[in-house]
């Protein structure tokens, strides 16, 4: 395996891992980062998705204590069956509209740089919009995922279909859609990381399967490498984001969304940087 392959993987990795959970966009960092490293044939974009399996198990470390008390307790504790169905509910939308529509529709004509710039810009304005009109923690319907009902669940589900627009991010999209919704801005935290695993897990399997063809044994090194840097990336940002948003807003990623996304605009419309597709 060609060690600059290897070097490449593992940048795409780190990429994948501290961005995965923060509302900034895992797929438009991707993209653009792909773009950059040359990384823009099929087999890489199964290798974006299916590198979010790191990421899911950091999440799972972190959150294993509660993922397996809900698990193990399904049978006994009505509180560990209401967790389960809302995130499986949560769950469907995504499942249903990716499915019919992301293959088809999303992948081919919305993965390039002006849509992930022009995303990350409306994005940035949409979170300090709800910044600055919500405040979740003195406000809040819902303070706990434990206070959630299917109702709530299924349109966090709903809102997290928009997160399939690259560029809009799945985690800014149920965070921050999750605080519009009345959800204080741990709650919504919470629920955005429990809902990513079957979510990210699906999207990778999937992926995985329908590309299975242009893929071989000698492709392990690459998938490997990206897989555990991006576990060790998404486990530190994990841990770190659960801390800081105890103290602070979301407004500080909302300016990097909006100054990232000009760069990308201004660059490309300058020919300074070609962003392939």
């Amino acid at each position: 395996m060609d060690v600059l392959l290897l070097i490449k993987a593992a940048i795409m990795g780190i990429v994948e891992g501290l961005t995965e959970f923060l509302p900034v966009s895992s797929t438009g960092h991707l993209i653009l980062t792909g773009s950059l490293l040359g990384m823009t044939d099929s087999k890489s974009k199964v290798f974006d998705i299916a590198i979010q399996s790191g990421a899911i198990l950091a999440v799972v470390i972190v959150y294993w204590q509660r993922i397996w008390g809900a698990l193990s307790g399904m049978g006994s504790s009505a509180q560990a069956r209401k967790l389960v169905t809302n995130v499986i509910i949560g769950f469907l939308p995504a499942a249903v509209i990716g499915f019919i529509a992301y293959k088809k529709f999303i992948k081919p004509y919305l993965f390039n740089a002006p849509v992930v710039a022009a995303a990350f810009i409306v994005g940035g304005l949409i979170i300090l919009w709800v910044e600055r009109r919500v405040q979740p923690e003195k406000t809040a319907r819902i303070l706990d995922v434990d206070q959630m009902t299917p109702m709530d669940a299924l349109k966090v589900g709903l809102v997290q279909c928009l997160g399939m627009i690259p560029g809009t991010s799945r985690s800014g999209s149920t965070i921050i859609g999750g605080m519009l919704l009345g959800l204080s801005r741990k709650a919504a935290t919470d629920f955005s990381f429990f809902l990513a695993i079957p979510t990210l897990l699906a999207a990778s399997v999937y992926s995985l399967w329908s590309e299975r063809h242009n893929l071989s044994i000698a492709d392990l090194p690459l998938f490997g490498v990206g897989f555990i840097v991006s576990f060790l990336a998404a486990w530190v940002c994990v841990r770190w984001l659960l801390r800081f948003i105890s103290t602070h807003s979301f407004e500080l990623f909302a300016w990097y969304r909006i100054a990232f996304g000009i760069v990308v605009l201004v660059t490309a419309w300058t020919g300074v940087v070609v962003w392939a597709d």
